[in-house]
């Protein structure tokens, strides 16, 4: 037995399905999960000593990679400090001058722990400001684990096949309802006929929870009119695409100003941070300004807080975003063709550095040709491929000709690449084999 399978069967015995969130419990794509040891730059290393070059990088968290030297720097000056205070401190005020120097629409913002902290307040501002109680989300957007958005829900519970989470009342359930993405008359047709009721749209502006779904033309700009005609708010969900897709997120892409945001993942550096903002007006109904209550001990955490700010001032290095476009791009392409070449149906598709692929069929076909492994082993997925080790008792080191090393599927660029170079970030990392009756649906992913 090894040692992470070990560590797993202990999980079992104390951890709901021996994991802290549900996908990493390695469901979907069969197989016992690894567990971590350590990590730097692009590579995980597992408590059994294999390395592994890590697309998904904390499920888009650090866009710098693991352990980047300016970001620990700054962990480590904050926490010589002092870790938590229960009382305001400089960098809570620095990291919001940041964020709203970055996105305008967020004139305010206030700082939480999670992703779902944030939409769960997002979407009690929204209701307070329009005194209506409905929401309207898109199927398989995923925008955390409160009651009213596991509805039609994406990530683990689109990779569980649950349709809805058992505990949610039915009459907090009716209040979620949903449209498929860029359905744009849909949407007009709801609006037409409960648009009074409505308090506020909220999407993922790139679909990433459900495969990387890119918004048609034009479907986000009818969200808005839909929105300002009938007195509803729009909420973009940028914690996945906030700061990745472009350096002002997914509303500078699109050209698109929401009322409100929701953020996490790279506005923490990696640290267990989100936040929602928005317009001044709005944010000012959250107490302890407005009547709107919502509060956490951890907030504005000055660790936490040091990782965001050290984070966000690293991606505003001339020429970030370009470049780590330009990486994404040629990652994508080569996966596309790789995966044309061996016969395997694909698409991809990206925007800035948030990317995709979606399969018909086993789409480790083409990682297990390049390190040799027979087909019959545990899958690992593309998203976040085991480097060659060893087969038939030697090291395989053998790569196809003109490929990195580095990279199993041969996808990256071919020269060495800088130990911290920015990081790509899969949207769809889990993929299970599929199987001669299931192999025309194409394979859901998840997300931590």
């Amino acid at each position: 037995m090894s040692r992470s399978e070990e560590l797993f069967e202990r999980g079992k015995t104390v951890l709901p399905g021996g994991v802290n969130s549900p996908v990493r419990a390695f469901r979907a794509v069969g197989g016992t999960p690894f567990f971590v040891a350590r990590a730097a730059g692009a590579r995980l290393t597992d408590v059994d000593g294999g390395t592994y070059l890590d697309y998904v990088c904390s499920w888009g968290a650090l866009i710098l990679g693991h352990a980047h030297p300016v970001v620990l720097d700054a962990i480590r000056g904050a926490a010589a400090a002092g870790w938590s205070y229960g009382a305001p401190c400089e960098s809570e005020v620095e990291l919001a001058e940041a964020v709203r120097r970055r996105m305008p629409a967020v004139e305010m913002v206030r700082f939480v722990n999670s992703g779902t902290e944030a939409t769960m307040a997002a979407v009690r501002v929204a209701r307070a400001a329009t005194k209506r109680n409905v929401l309207l989300k898109f199927a398989g957007c995923y925008h955390g684990h409160a009651d009213g958005f596991l509805v039609k829900a994406g990530s683990g519970v689109a990779t569980l096949g649950l349709p809805d989470s058992p505990g949610v009342p039915a009459a907090l359930a009716e209040l979620t309802v949903t449209v498929a993405f860029n359905d744009a008359g849909g949407v007009e047709d709801l609006f037409r006929r409960r648009g009074a009721e409505v308090a506020a749209v909220i999407v993922e502006p790139y679909v990433g929870n459900a495969g990387f779904i890119a918004p048609d033309a034009g479907f986000h700009e009818t969200l808005r009119a839909l929105c300002d005609r009938h007195g509803a708010l729009l909420i973009f969900d940028e914690v996945m695409t906030g700061f990745r897709v472009a350096a002002g997120g997914a509303q500078e892409r699109l050209r698109v100003r929401p009322d409100l945001t929701t953020l996490g993942k790279i506005v923490g550096g990696g640290m267990p941070v989100g936040a929602y903002g928005g317009r001044a007006d709005l944010m000012r109904l959250v107490a302890p300004e407005g009547p709107v209550y919502q509060a956490g001990t951890l907030s504005g955490n000055p660790v936490a807080m040091a990782a965001g700010l050290a984070t966000l001032r690293e991606t505003e290095r001339p020429g970030f975003y370009e470049t780590l476009g330009r990486r994404t791009a040629r990652l994508v392409a080569g996966i596309g063709d790789a995966a044309h070449r061996h016969g395997v149906p694909v698409t991809t598709g990206h925007a800035g550095s948030m990317w995709g692929q979606r399969a018909y069929r086993c789409r480790h076909r083409l990682h297990h040709h390049t390190t040799r492994r027979g087909a019959g082993r545990s899958a690992r997925s593309l998203a976040l491929s085991r480097s060659p080790g060893p087969v038939g008792g030697r090291n395989h080191r053998r790569s196809l000709p003109g490929l990195s090393r580095s990279c199993a599927s041969g996808s990256l660029p071919a020269r060495p690449a800088s130990r911290w170079e920015a990081m790509a970030s899969c949207s769809s990392p889990t993929t299970r084999m599929a199987s001669p009756s299931d192999r025309s649906r194409p394979v859901r992913p998840g997300r931590s």
